[in-house]
């Protein structure tokens, strides 16, 4: 589209200017290859823990196991200690396991921030300067981004001067989450903020926040000038969304509206990519929590819905979807609704005596260093 350039990350051109945001729990191979059917761009695994992938910890091994074809295989990696977020770097590019790392700055919920890490870490400047140091270091030609919220809250804002020091230490974007960690997921995101980042610094910028639909994504870039946009919840049950941006950002104005028939159609796909990955046991009770995101909007009664997130096996999800009628339209008046998490405002959970000194460059201590990934 006229105005817009593809998105740099170091060798790699991603067109349309977009990425899949990490979510745990959401963002595995099978949910990729279904977004990547639909439409390019750039498409991060779940978020993984440097002290797992060093310790190679099978699960996260898994994690970091990318569907065939999958060209650039990007990893967000989380970590709070400059010598552990090393190692588990040169463990991604001495064994092969990733073209892209992501570093996660930007994780709200109180198991992480309340360790140090997420959100929380960017307000020590010097540690997170050492850690993304550490990391674009360790990487060697493989770029290296980050990922950050605005702050902690909104006496605690981090952002230009962490997007100021990710430039400094050799980033090759930072994305912004335009909300603080106190913000979780409610309210609206500030823009604004994003377009100072974009003013403050000279890597390539990433949007993120509020683009439920392809047009708030072309919005967010002519009001703000970023670079790029990342789309999270707005994807959540609607993979078709990468084919709507693929559409706005070449100029297009058709929108995908697929009927229940088809979206079922998707969801029986999908139950099938997770059988296949992880087991139909396990990947039918993984699909579970898809299933109101796919029909939200959409007349189905309590009781069916419910069956279908209670379902064991693909036989029984094909026999409860067979009851539902295919020719039911698109709601239209579901879009632009947000969706997956939202809640209010609240407290952000945090080490005793975080807050006195921005300047301590030391990692936290104890069990900063989550063994589990997927937070």
């Amino acid at each position: 589209m006229e105005g817009f350039r593809a998105l740099k990350v170091g060798p790699y051109v991603i067109w349309p200017p977009v990425e899949l945001a990490p979510m745990a729990g959401v963002t595995n191979a099978p949910y990729r290859i279904l977004c990547r059917e639909y439409g390019a761009g750039l498409f991060v695994s779940e978020m993984v823990t440097a002290r797992a992938l060093v310790e190679r910890h099978p699960t996260t091994l898994r994690m970091v196991r990318f569907e065939d074809g999958a060209r650039p295989r990007s990893v967000q990696l989380y970590g709070v200690d400059p010598v552990t977020v090393a190692r588990a770097v040169e463990v991604l590019v001495e064994d092969d396991l990733a073209d892209h790392v992501d570093l996660n700055f930007g994780c709200p919920v109180p198991k992480v921030t309340g360790r140090g890490g997420g959100s929380a870490l960017p307000y020590r400047r010097p540690l997170l300067r050492r850690i993304v140091r550490a990391a674009v270091r360790a990487a060697g030609t493989v770029p290296v981004t980050v990922k950050m919220r605005k702050g902690i809250d909104e006496s605690h804002l981090t952002y230009l001067d962490a997007g100021r020091i990710a430039e400094d230490e050799g980033a090759a974007t930072v994305a912004l989450h335009a909300r603080t960690a106190a913000q979780h997921y409610s309210g609206e995101a500030d823009w604004a903020a994003i377009a100072r980042l974009k003013e403050a610094v000279s890597i390539p910028v990433l949007g993120n926040g509020d683009v439920w639909e392809a047009s708030d994504a072309v919005a967010m870039m002519r009001a703000t000038g970023c670079d790029g946009v990342v789309v999270g919840r707005g994807c959540l049950g609607r993979p078709w969304l990468f084919r709507d941006l693929a559409d706005a950002f070449d100029g297009r104005e058709r929108r995908h509206r697929p009927s229940l028939g088809e979206v079922v159609a998707v969801m029986r796909r999908h139950a099938q990519l997770l059988a296949a990955d992880v087991g139909e046991d396990k990947g039918v009770r993984e699909f579970r929590k898809h299933v109101a995101w796919y029909l939200k909007g959409f007349p189905v009664g309590t009781e069916l819905r419910r069956s279908l997130a209670t379902a064991s096996t693909l036989a029984e999800l094909d026999d409860l979807a067979g009851a539902l009628d295919p020719h039911v339209p698109w709601p239209t008046e579901n879009e632009s609704v947000p969706r997956g998490r939202q809640g209010g405002p609240r407290r952000v959970a945090l080490p005793e005596g975080w807050l006195d000194d921005p300047d301590d460059p030391t990692p936290p201590t104890g069990e900063a260093e989550l063994d589990i990934s997927g937070g």
